[in-house]
């Protein structure tokens, strides 16, 4: 990745950060989006300053069309360009169906899908030029249904499917694909007993870590570019079980 120019979208804290952290080990140059976590975008940057490549943090609201395109001439001017985009920036709920207003389900299929369409659409004519790539930063809950994130499977499921039509869409020159994450353990605020009692439920015993989503990502973004419209799942086989 050694001179590429990667956009992390939420990559302040938590699995973006891995990313980020992950894109700057391997040499390229890393900005990256938050919103509200300026205090801990200035330590990610920081980190990311370490490793000797040029780091940018720009504040950006990825439900806004205005917002995404003065973020992305800011990476331009920064950068000279694009290599990869990671669509990283995502809402996550746990209501109960019948509890879901309107206004809950509008938001999060702004921030979970339609940011990641904006984005896209905005960032592809620099990644055109640069044969780019693509990877979106979906969930096992778009593949499988949990009765109380009706909104957040819905979000991340069109996720998912809108990956496989960039892929058609916007080929030969950019690669689309898709990370889709289970139970990744990304901090102390987690309840200890829900990760142990999905940890029980995974074949491989234990939830996973940001690094490891991180891992995947990189496959997709310094991996054959022949390889497009592709979701990877970091679960631990937790999809397997029915």
């Amino acid at each position: 990745m050694t001179g590429k120019c990667v956009l992390v979208t939420g990559g302040a804290r938590r699995i973006g950060r891995a990313i980020a952290l992950a894109m700057a080990s391997a040499g390229a140059n890393v900005a990256f989006t938050y919103l509200s976590s300026a205090k801990d975008a200035r330590q990610t940057l920081s980190d990311l300053k370490a490793f000797g490549v040029p780091a940018l943090a720009v504040r950006c609201n990825v439900c806004k069309e205005k917002s995404i395109a003065a973020a992305l001439r800011r990476v331009r001017a920064s950068f000279g360009g694009l290599d990869v985009l990671i669509n990283n920036a995502g809402a996550y709920d746990t209501i109960d169906f019948e509890r879901i207003t309107a206004r809950q389900w509008d938001a999060m299929f702004a921030t979970n899908t339609r940011g990641p369409f904006l984005t896209s659409r905005l960032a592809a004519p620099l990644l055109r030029t640069r044969k780019g790539r693509i990877v979106n930063i979906a969930s096992l809950g778009g593949q499988r249904p949990w009765a109380s994130h009706a909104h957040y499977c819905s979000s991340k499921a069109a996720l998912i499917m809108l990956t496989q039509v960039m892929a058609k869409a916007l080929a030969p020159e950019i690669s689309v694909n898709c990370v889709s994450p289970g139970m990744i353990s990304t901090g102390s605020s987690q309840p200890t007993a829900f990760l142990h009692h999905v940890a029980r439920k995974t074949p491989m015993k234990r939830a996973g870590m940001p690094a490891e989503v991180a891992a995947a990502v990189m496959f997709f973004a310094s991996g054959p570019h022949f390889i497009t419209g592709q979701v990877l799942g970091v679960d631990g086989g937790l999809g397997l079980e029915s």
